[in-house]
């Protein structure tokens, strides 16, 4: 990474392209003019686009902004909300060719909405994961939802397995759901359940909140996979991976360096 100053003591950040230190970006449905803004100033840290939910449904130039970030070498792909919808309309394989006619190389297997037996939503993963990098969510959209944490481990290990390159930590946009609560506070020991069983590289922890975001800077370090950020936030998010915000200001100097 290249920056406009030589200080010393930033963590090494990972470079594009990363299997960890991962960035993944909510395009709640800006306009083309905003993405190629938004290119211009965050290309080399961002590598996914999610169009969340049903956004490229309704949304104008989707093609067009489709190919600006994938020209700009960021992955994108369509909310698993949308997949979701296919399916309980018995509509999977039109799914199929609707991202294919898009053009993206990528896609989002999810159950947060609607119930779909594992064993079938890894029968998904697996048939998609034939010609899209698949990226499967785990976890409910649905407040007060809990699901054991030993469930929630064989779950992802399960679409690791079927063909999923990552599995996305449900926290919903909002960030008050899956692997947090509804104050928007950690679930600390089902994500400490999680970690000691799935590498970390492998899971994406959804983290729309500043406070989400610096609870898993804090815990796993600059190089976590987070996502659900917002567009506005890429370059606030990147300082604090590197230490140059309050929040985690002191978290990777060295010890002779911290202010007690």
């Amino acid at each position: 990474m290249t920056y406009n100053v030589d200080l010393p003591f930033l963590p090494e950040r990972t470079k594009k392209p990363r299997k960890e230190g991962l960035t993944m970006v909510m395009d709640k449905g800006i306009p083309l003019r905003q993405a190629e803004d938004f290119v211009s100033m965050n290309a080399d840290l961002v590598d996914y686009v999610k169009l969340g939910f049903g956004t490229s449904v309704v949304s104008k130039d989707l093609q067009a902004k489709i190919k600006l970030y994938q020209k700009a070498n960021i992955k994108v792909y369509l909310g698993g909300t949308l997949f979701e919808a296919f399916v309980i309309r018995n509509k999977f394989e039109d799914y199929i060719k609707f991202i294919s006619s898009l053009g993206v190389d990528s896609a989002e297997v999810s159950d947060g909405s609607i119930n779909i037996e594992h064993d079938k939503k890894c029968e998904y993963i697996n048939k998609l994961s034939k010609n899209f990098n698949v990226l499967s969510e785990v976890g409910s959209k649905e407040e007060g939802v809990i699901i054991h944490p030993a469930r929630w481990i064989k779950m992802m290990q399960a679409e690791l397995d079927a063909g999923s390159v990552k599995v996305i930590a449900e926290a919903r946009e909002s960030g008050n759901v899956g692997i947090f609560h509804k104050n928007g506070a950690a679930h600390t020991l089902l994500i400490n359940r999680i970690v000691a069983k799935i590498k970390g590289e492998n899971i994406i922890w959804e983290t729309p909140q500043k406070a989400q975001q610096v609870y898993f800077l804090k815990l796993f370090g600059s190089n976590v996979n987070v996502g659900n950020i917002a567009v506005d936030d890429v370059i606030p998010l990147e300082t604090l991976r590197l230490g140059l915000r309050g929040d985690t200001f002191f978290t990777f100097l060295p010890e002779n360096l911290k202010q007690v």
